[in-house]
């Protein structure tokens, strides 16, 4: 016998429960067409995810109670097949520990329900709930217990919801009840390296239940975190039978065949990519779902003739189409020549609607009106200052006139550092490469010289950019490392000492100065109060300046 299964790999909105639940009816559809028996959806298809503090409002989870069963009316017809949807379940008891826990209000579970006939005949409760890096189950869910196993054409199917597939327990608790395969539905936001980090565990988990695995994945961006979909299947011996597009809306069908005591697997394989394809593909995707989902008609960027502004617009390019991307130079009269020359070239070859505006004017008129309080005093970093929220001043006033959005250009080592102005290079209302470290950037610029991935143009950023010393030109001949240890010394304390909380001591007996690890670690610790001002940005690394860093502002501690 064999069993035809269907992954709905789909880009789903948070909050648009009438949209989502179309979208699951569409997929059910197109899926039996193809023969399919058991459809997969993601984690929390049906709301989206993550719905955060939505998840408070009891009027959010009857609105998800009915688009669950819109689904089940409008699919059945559709006999014969079983569909896993994700959706949020009132709980039934528990309301004791909840309150022993001090956490407000919600009490639900993180369900799995299967459809089948028009019904829900089985739902499955999420029972480890992740609450680390970007994640706040615990305080919107309580776990569930016990293990959901479902009859498929004669075939037992154990259902998992994400976390759960990291540990022992459910797993193997499910082969007890009668599994012969593991269906695992997901919600697992990207980061670099995290693909294969899944597949490795799922392999374990495979290989310690001796059962196939398939691996259900969302695709996406919502706010800062984006999913790269990149479902799976593999074989009960943990090895991989087939894998789905990364970073694409696919449906993704995977064919059992029982042979003897064991399984026949069919299904396409997507090959795996470089990691900076899949960060690319990462911030595109990130671009474009932030814009489309909140309804911008478009972007505008500050394109200085510098690496950061250079990459912020090929992304943005390849994510909304040049006819939606707008560059404004700014030039002050620090501004090289060879600035104006570059930055005109790249918009030149990525055919966006370039416009110059210098600020020389409006800097001396603010310089003329702070003369008397500034009188006798050297110029310095207030100056500097000056003409970054003059160049933000007059993005965000064309935003508000045209109603794009304007992206902010600069980098996860900038952000760490505070080498950044508020009001200034940091206004805006989404910073595309906040998570990419400088290092980074220079790879991602040369990595997409080298690809055209959408078509929007060959080798758009001028070799010149990438080559020529880093510098916000806000002073007479001003190097990024006149106030910086070099980038690939600050982007490697950044890693160990932010990422992954080595101390200072140990970053230093790794072999670094002492001088620039002490500066590093004081520069992040004190520009604290300007990244909580910072715009949301897109998270690629597995620690990100947002909801992965909640440090205080005010703190004694300096280790």
């Amino acid at each position: 016998m064999t069993l035809s299964i269907c992954v709905a790999q789909l880009n789903f909105v948070v909050g648009d429960m009438v949209g989502n639940a179309r979208k699951i009816v569409d997929a059910a559809t197109q899926a039996y067409q193809r023969g399919a028996r058991l459809l997969l959806t993601p984690e929390l298809a049906i709301c989206g995810y993550a719905a955060e503090d939505l998840f408070l409002r009891p009027a959010f989870i009857d609105a998800c109670d009915d688009a669950l069963k819109r689904v089940a009316n409008e699919t059945a017809h559709l006999k014969g097949l079983h569909i896993v949807v994700g959706h949020p379940a009132r709980a039934v008891g528990g309301a004791d520990e909840r309150r022993e826990r001090s956490v407000a209000v919600a009490h639900l579970y993180n369900a799995a329900s299967v459809l089948s006939d028009g019904r829900v005949t089985h739902t499955y409760a999420k029972r480890e709930l992740p609450n680390y890096q970007v994640f706040d189950e615990r305080r919107y869910f309580v776990p569930g217990q016990a293990p959901c196993v479902i009859d498929v054409g004669g075939v037992r199917v154990g259902v998992l919801i994400c976390e759960d597939a990291w540990f022992d327990a459910p797993a193997a608790d499910a082969k007890a009840a009668g599994a012969e395969l593991l269906a695992v539905i997901n919600a697992s936001p990207f980061h670099a390296g995290k693909g294969g980090e899944r597949e490795a565990t799922m392999r374990e988990r495979a290989r310690a239940t001796g059962l196939p695995l398939v691996y259900a994945h969302l695709v996406g961006g919502q706010d800062e975190i984006v999913f790269e979909g990149r479902s799976f299947v593999l074989g009960a011996d943990g090895a991989l039978a087939g894998r789905a597009v990364s970073f694409e809306e696919t449906l993704f069908d995977i064919a059992l065949t029982r042979q003897g005591a064991g399984w026949d697997i069919s299904a396409t394989t997507d090959r795996a990519h470089s990691p900076e394809a899949d960060l690319w593909h990462a911030l595109v995707l990130g671009v474009r779902d932030y814009l489309g989902k909140n309804g911008f008609p478009g972007a505008i960027l500050g394109l200085s003739g510098g690496i950061d502004s250079a990459l912020v617009l090929a992304i943005a390019v390849d994510a909304l189409g040049a006819d939606r991307v707008r560059t404004v130079m700014m030039p002050s009269p620090y501004t090289a020549d060879i600035s104006w020359i570059d930055a005109r070239d790249m918009a030149a070859r990525l055919g966006v609607r370039y416009d110059e505006i210098a600020i020389a004017p409006q800097f001396e008129a603010f310089k003329a009106s702070l003369a008397q309080e500034f009188a006798g005093l050297p110029e310095d970093t207030a100056e500097e200052n000056l003409q970054a929220r003059i160049r933000g001043t007059l993005l965000m006033a064309l935003s508000n006139k045209f109603g794009s959005i304007v992206l902010t250009t600069g980098n996860k080592s900038e952000m760490a550092t505070g080498y950044c102005t508020l009001y200034g290079d940091m206004a805006g209302g989404f910073a595309v490469i906040k998570d990419v470290a400088k290092t980074m950037v220079f790879k991602l610029a040369r990595w997409r010289n080298a690809h055209d991935p959408y078509g929007t143009g060959t080798n758009p950023i001028p070799d010149r950019i990438i080559t020529r010393p880093p510098s916000a030109e806000l002073r007479p001949d001003q190097k990024d490392q006149d106030s910086l240890p070099e980038y690939d010394v600050l982007d490697a304390i950044i890693e160990r000492y932010m990422e992954n909380d080595q101390s200072p001591d140990s970053i230093v007996a790794a072999g670094f100065a002492r001088a620039d690890v002490d500066k590093v670690v004081r520069l992040i610790r004190i520009n604290e109060y300007k990244r909580r001002q910072a715009p949301v940005g897109i998270r690629v690394t597995h620690r990100s300046f947002g909801k992965d860093w909640r440090y205080p502002i005010t703190s004694k501690y300096r280790a």
